[in-house]
């Protein structure tokens, strides 16, 4: 037998070994392997398994690293296409298809010395008040692990192990899992009553997977002739997708499928966990939930993994990662929210795990089912054009209204302050939120921004405190007392005067706002609220973010600032206020896309408001109160947001109507990066040379010329037919020579062109 293996260096070819015999047993494709390479031994994937090979000499295979069959085919096959598909070898991409944790060739299960209850024996022992004491703990708990039993009794092992001796109790090694929601309290609940929207939604989901083929999951080859379309559930906020979520997953576990369920932030994932708990905690189909994210330890990533390798879990909930989870006989997809960028990945494999989940779904037969109260225009547009079904529920479950938003004119707030520096709270917001207090509402304030000011500057000689590593000005921070570069991490510390030889005004001053600033606004205007922040300054810990969203539940909270992780997939009943700061800024980025993340995120941190009894309301404050991405927000009228950013997007030949291909050089030398960015377009003409369907601008300055010491400059493709075009990109990136100290990096597909 020989092994095809991909060795875990990224050198983009195979290598053939012989497998011995005491090893082929073990050994499957998929399966990890330590083999010898040059003088070392290094770890690699076996990818195919074949009775011959081109190539005399071969060496043996030293040895298997963790379970048979890691990797499913089907994942591994999936792996190339995103090698292929996203220009990078395919080595970094069988690395993102299996968490760290799990690769390592030293991780195992955690082991831990438990107790566990024997049954009586006949003559029962006699015991000291001590000893019983012990025991009568051991047996409410029936098993627990010895260290924990030691505490809770404020006992010591002596004891026990007398228990033992009297054949009372067992004390062995058993697997202790480390399970990141293993001492969440989990109260199992029902399916919820549908309207006629969601009956409609669900009734097409399971159609689809009434019909799903019967496959082997050890099969690789592609279904793409069986595949269903994906859906697209359109639903504006409120509108019940979770639940049509559920109960589709509900009906596919009963036919036998497994389910992946992605959410595009960690702060989303532990209240859709434990909505996916709760309802499959018991009932028919009950099973196991995995949760895959970053935010784990690597304990927890790995006993998650194998959970769902073994078969045990069959619903994942997790970030863009998660879609690689290995689930047995997997039938059905959900992307939730699947307009959001951070499923996009910004290193090396740049996939999107909303594309990839279409792509997973298409090559093994799967269902897919988007959803989104703004869906990307991407998705919007493959829906209109037929290639997804397109599901629509415009009405929120309970017939509540959405909630009415009011567009806030800083210009004229600006006009009443006379000349004096403008407040960060309109009039009409700050009178809102005090009603909210008084009513013992809840209040949500949007900023987009953290820290404290944007930046430090000398208003006499214009001095602005940048960061000498990035073209970006230092935000300050109050509460560590420093200046911190967004970009790199650089910090420096606060100066008492302008730094300028020639100037050292004491008289420096801060503009801008961020929410820690927000924050110490509103204890100064409603001293007896209980205000709490959520930004990456607040949230240090993973249990940050439970502990702040469960004490806002419970009403601890009564004003919550922050930045886009509040902004989308919250349930607060009680939140009946949303106030957006400062609305513009999203709107003055250099991108295609700035229209539609405003419209995007104006309409889901609206949606937060009024999901309960009361109507919400929702202060937007904006600077320019009537560009369109406002105005449509204000209407909750996607559809005519839509139309309008169709148009535009055609004019320039940008997404939808085409893809998208990035180029970026960098270097420390800006010279030297620019004359490779002059050499690559070159050679792109050359080989790009009679492409019809092609647009290439640049190079140019990337907009952040400067970013971790970096120069940055871009060359921008724009074809219908990216496939094609990720071919030559592949060819260009390992056959054009640049500069030994230019790098290139390839992005299809970008959902970021700073």
């Amino acid at each position: 037998m020989i092994a095809r293996v991909t060795l875990e260096i990224a050198l983009r070819k195979e290598f053939d070994y012989l497998v011995p015999p005491e090893l082929e047993a073990g050994i499957e494709v998929g399966t990890r392997v330590k083999v010898p390479f040059g003088p070392r031994h290094v770890t690699g994937v076996v990818t195919a398994l074949v009775d011959s090979s081109p190539h005399t000499n071969l060496r043996l295979v030293v040895g298997l690293v963790g379970v048979k069959g890691a990797l499913t085919p089907r994942v591994l096959a999936l792996a190339r296409w995103i090698g292929e598909y996203y220009c990078c070898p395919v080595e970094l991409a069988l690395k993102s298809v299996m968490p760290e944790a799990v690769r390592r060739e030293e991780a195992k299960w955690r082991e831990r010395l438990h107790v566990t209850v024997l049954p009586p024996p006949t003559d029962p022992p006699r015991l000291t008040a001590r000893q019983q004491e012990v025991w009568n703990v051991i047996e409410e708990w029936r098993e627990l692990p010895l260290q924990e039993l030691l505490k809770l009794a404020e006992t010591t092992l002596e004891t026990v192990r007398k228990l033992e001796d009297k054949g009372l109790v067992a004390i062995a090694q058993r697997v202790d899992e480390r399970d990141p929601y293993g001492r969440e309290q989990i109260i199992a609940t029902q399916s919820l009553a549908m309207n006629p929207e969601q009956a409609t939604a669900l009734a097409a989901i399971k159609a689809s997977l009434e019909v799903l083929p019967e496959r082997d999951d050890a099969d690789s080859s592609d279904q793409s002739e069986s595949a269903p379309s994906p859906f697209l559930l359109h639903g504006v906020t409120g509108s019940g997708k979770t639940e049509v979520y559920l109960q589709a997953i509900d009906y596919a576990l009963g036919r036998g499928w497994g389910a992946i369920v992605l959410v595009p932030e960690i702060s989303l994932t532990p209240q859709t966990v434990e909505r996916f708990k709760a309802r499959f905690s018991s009932g028919p189909h009950a099973t196991l939930v995995a949760v895959l994210h970053s935010h784990l330890s690597a304990g927890e990533r790995h006993d998650e993994w194998h959970k769902i390798r073994q078969g045990r879990a069959r619903i994942v909930v997790g970030a863009r990662s998660a879609i690689f989870a290995p689930v047995a006989k997997l039938g059905l997809i959900v992307v939730d929210e699947e307009h959001e960028h951070s499923y996009k990945q910004e290193e090396t494999p740049r996939y999107h795990a909303r594309d990839v989940a279409v792509v997973r779904g298409r090559r093994e037969g799967l269902v897919v089912l988007l959803g989104s109260a703004t869906p990307s225009m991407e998705s919007y547009y493959n829906a209109r054009r037929g290639k997804y079904r397109l599901l629509e529920m415009p009405s929120r479950v309970t017939e509540q209204r959405l909630p009415l938003v009011r567009v806030v004119d800083l210009r004229l707030e600006n006009r009443k302050s006379r000349g004096a520096q403008p407040g960060i709270f309109s009039e009409p917001l700050r009178e809102a939120i005090l009603q909210r207090l008084e009513r013992a509402e809840q209040t949500i304030l949007f900023l987009n921004r953290r820290g404290y000011s944007t930046s430090l500057q000398c208003p006499l000689c214009g001095y602005v405190a940048g960061c000498p590593n990035c073209s970006v000005s230092l935000t300050y921070h109050r509460s560590r007392q420093q200046l911190l570069c967004h970009i790199c991490g650089h910090h420096e510390a606060v100066p008492t005067a302008c730094p300028v030889p020639e100037c050292k005004n004491p008289a420096i001053r801060y503009s801008g706002l961020g929410t820690e600033r927000v924050e110490e606004t509103l204890g100064r205007l409603f001293p007896k609220a209980r205000v709490a922040r959520m930004d990456r300054d607040t949230l240090k810990k993973k249990e940050d973010y439970r502990r702040i969203l469960t004490e806002f539940r419970l009403g601890r909270i009564d004003i919550l600032v922050g930045t886009q992780m509040i902004a989308k997939g919250l349930h607060f009943p009680n939140v009946t206020l949303v106030g957006v700061l400062y609305a513009d800024l999203s709107l003055h980025v250099p991108d295609f896309r700035a229209g539609e993340r405003t419209f995007q995120l104006l309409t889901q941190v609206s949606g937060r408001a009024g999901r309960g009894d009361v109507e919400g309301e929702v202060f937007v404050q904006s600077f320019t109160p009537f560009h369109p991405a406002i105005q449509f927000a204000r209407r909750h009228d996607f559809l005519g947001f839509y139309d309008q950013e169709i148009e535009f997007r055609q004019q320039l030949q940008y997404p939808p109507w085409s893809r998208i291909a990035l180029l970026t050089l960098k270097g420390r030398n800006e010279e030297k990066v620019k004359l490779s960015a002059d050499h690559l377009r070159k050679e792109l003409g050359k080989r790009l040379d009679g492409w019809r369907d092609l647009v290439i601008a640049g190079p140019a300055p990337a907009p952040l010329l400067r970013a971790e010491t970096y120069y940055r400059y871009q060359i921008m493709l724009r074809t219908r037919s990216m496939a094609r075009l990720s071919g030559v990109l592949s060819r260009v990136q390992t056959e054009v020579t640049l500069a030994d100290d230019v790098q290139l990096s390839i992005d299809i597909d970008p959902v970021n062109l700073v």
